[in-house]
C-alpha cells in the first residue's frame, strides 16, 4: 500500500499483537513511513527486529524518555489486555494497561504534538440496538468496555490530534501462528475431533485483521480525526460464524453445540448485539471489508504457506 505523503515516522505500540503485526507488515513495505516498533514483549516478526524496541508502557517515566528519544509523527497504540474474563479477574491490572498507559501515551503526544491513532472496540456498547454509529451512546456491560471507554474519554479530552478505531471480532494469522481467535480455535478442535460449545445469542461482524489494519494506517496517514468504526460489514451469531468456518475448512459441523451466554457462566458479560454501521468509513476512506468466505480463504491460504515454510 502506498499512500502518497511526504516522510512520517510512526510508533506503533503493541506490534506483537495481531493487529500491531499487520500494521508493522504494511509500514515496513512503504517508503514513506519510517517504523518504530515497541512492545513489552520479545519481538515477534522477524522483518520488524531492526525496528523493535522494548517499552513498558505502564511505566510512565519510560514512556516518556521513549517518546521523546524518538519524536515520531504518529502514535498508533495497538496494545490493551483484551480478554474479558482477565479483566474481571484483575481490575488493577486492566485499568493500568487500558487506562492509565493511555493516559500517559497522551501526556506525551500532546507534549510532542503527535497524532494518536487508538484501537477500541465495540464492546464500549450494551449491545441492546446494535448497528452502532460513532455517536451512539456507549454503555459497557463488562468492565473490558468499561477501561476501553474511559480510554477513549481521556483521548478525546486530552487530545485534538487523534483517532479512535473501534473494531468487532479480529480474526487473522498472526506470525508463526503466535496468536489465536475464534476462527483458529473452531479450526483447530474439530480437527482434533473435539466437541465445542458456541454462543448462539451474541451477534458480531467478524474482521479480517488485513481489513482493520489497512483502515487503521490509512487514518493515521490522513487528516480525518476523531472515531471511527472498522470492521467486517456481516452481521451474524458466534455460532454461524463457527458454523461457516467448520464448513469452509469442510470439517464436522456436529461438533459445534449451540449454547446460551447464560450457560457458559463466564466471569465478565459480553453484550448481545454489537454490529456496527460503517458508512463514516466507506465515506472517508472507501473502506470495503472482505466477507467471511474472503478471509477464510485468505486464512487457508496463509495456513498453507505457514505449513509449508515452518512446519516439517
Amino acid at each position: 500500500m502506498e499512500i502518497n505523503k511526504g516522510k512520517v515516522k510512526i510508533l506503533v505500540i503493541g506490534s506483537n499483537g495481531l493487529i500491531g503485526q499487520k500494521v508493522c507488515e504494511l509500514i515496513i513495505i512503504n517508503k514513506n513511513i519510517e517504523l518504530i516498533a515497541a512492545s513489552k514483549s520479545a519481538n515477534k516478526l522477524p522483518l520488524v527486529e531492526p525496528f523493535f524496541h522494548y517499552l513498558d508502557i505502564s511505566n510512565e517515566f519510560e514512556i516518556g524518555r521513549f517518546i521523546c528519544a524518538h519524536k515520531p509523527s504518529v502514535i498508533i497504540n495497538c496494545a490493551a489486555i483484551t480478554q474479558v474474563d482477565d479483566c474481571e479477574r484483575d481490575k488493577d491490572n486492566c485499568w493500568k494497561i487500558n487506562v492509565d498507559a493511555v493516559q500517559f501515551i497522551c501526556i506525551y503526544a500532546k507534549q510532542y504534538n503527535i497524532r494518536l491513532v487508538h484501537l477500541s472496540s465495540d464492546f464500549v456498547f450494551d449491545g441492546i440496538s446494535g448497528l452502532y454509529v460513532e455517536e451512539d451512546e456507549t454503555n459497557p456491560v463488562s468492565f473490558y468496555g468499561l477501561s476501553k471507554l474511559e480510554a477513549e474519554k481521556i483521548i478525546s479530552a486530552e487530545l485534538e490530534d487523534y483517532v479512535i478505531v473501534r473494531t468487532i471480532l479480529v480474526y487473522g494469522i498472526s506470525h508463526f501462528m503466535t496468536r489465536s481467535n475464534l476462527m483458529l480455535w473452531v479450526k483447530d478442535s474439530l480437527e482434533a475431533g473435539k466437541t465445542i460449545n458456541v454462543v448462539n445469542d451474541q451477534y458480531r461482524m467478524p474482521t479480517l485483521v488485513e481489513d482493520i489494519a489497512k483502515g487503521t494506517l490509512e487514518l493515521a496517514l490522513s487528516e480525518f480525526s476523531g472515531i471511527y468504526h472498522i470492521s467486517g460489514d456481516e452481521l451474524m451469531s458466534v455460532f454461524e460464524i463457527a458454523n461457516r468456518t467448520a464448513e469452509f475448512f469442510n470439517l464436522d459441523t456436529s461438533l459445534i453445540l449451540p449454547t446460551s451466554s447464560a450457560s457458559l457462566n463466564q466471569i465478565g458479560r459480553r453484550p448481545a448485539k454489537t454490529g456496527f454501521n460503517l458508512n463514516k468509513a466507506r465515506a472517508h476512506l472507501k473502506y470495503s471489508p472482505r466477507s467471511l468466505e474472503e478471509g477464510l480463504l485468505l486464512l487457508s491460504q496463509q495456513i498453507d504457506a505457514f505449513n509449508a515454510n515452518y512446519k516439517k
